[in-house]
């Protein structure tokens, strides 16, 4: 199921979404005392980290991890790491944990066991997960053709990462698996502008989801996936 939540400009998307991921956490923190947020790298959340970072919320019981990483040291500019660190965690939101899954391995490939160990550190299923999407229907390293989509959007597959590599982008990447995606408490897809509008239109249209993988998680009876959009 998708709710699909729109909005006069960007700025109000992101003070709203802000307000509802932080009203969240916080109720997570109070109930069990931690909670896990998953985000999504590229240029979109930008503002909305920006406006995380200074929520007053206990971010010190606030465990932070990526959606999906290209295989980039943490210093590169193209690291999704490093724009998590440069954008939220400063201010209020430097107390928040974070742990990222680029780890010492040559490949993504090769890193996939130890990436598997490092999600231990983080609580699961997340109780928030943000999502992204591009042009070509992917959501978080979930790319059309990479040879083991199969494999990473296999609910029985027991796998929590899984290293993919694009055909249309560049980077090896690794990424959170379906399963673990769309076991999250809750689920945002946070798009702008008039082209992405229109991917989202034909995602919700009839279509293999290997073609458009962000098919696999608005079609998820999990959980209801909200999103949020503006022009």
């Amino acid at each position: 199921m998708v709710n699909l939540h729109e909005f006069e400009d960007r700025n109000t998307l992101v003070k709203e979404l802000a307000d509802r991921v932080a009203s969240l956490l916080a109720g997570s923190i109070e109930q069990e005392g931690r909670a896990s947020l998953a985000v999504s790298g590229g240029t979109t959340p930008v503002a909305l980290f920006e406006q995380l970072s200074g929520v007053d919320i206990p971010w010190r019981d606030v465990v932070i991890f990526p959606v999906d990483e290209r295989w980039v040291e943490p210093d590169d500019a193209d690291s999704n790491e490093r724009l998590v660190r440069t954008h939220l965690m400063k201010d209020r939101a430097a107390e928040a944990k974070f742990f990222g899954m680029k780890n010492r391995a040559a490949t993504a490939g090769e890193g996939e066991e130890a990436c598997e160990e490092i999600l231990k550190n983080v609580p699961l299923p997340f109780d928030v997960l943000i999502l992204g999407m591009g042009g070509d229907g992917h959501t978080a390293s979930l790319f059309p053709g990479a040879e083991k989509l199969a494999m990473a959007t296999d609910m029985n597959s027991g796998r929590k990462c899984m290293a993919l590599a694009p055909v249309t982008a560049p980077h090896e990447r690794m990424s959170l698996t379906l399963p673990v995606i769309v076991s999250a408490g809750n689920i945002f897809l946070h798009i702008v502008g008039p082209e992405k509008k229109r991917v989202l239109e034909k995602a919700l249209q009839d279509g293999p989801a290997e073609e458009m993988p962000v098919r696999f998680v608005l079609r998820n009876e999990n959980r209801p996936v909200e999103v949020y959009w503006a022009p």
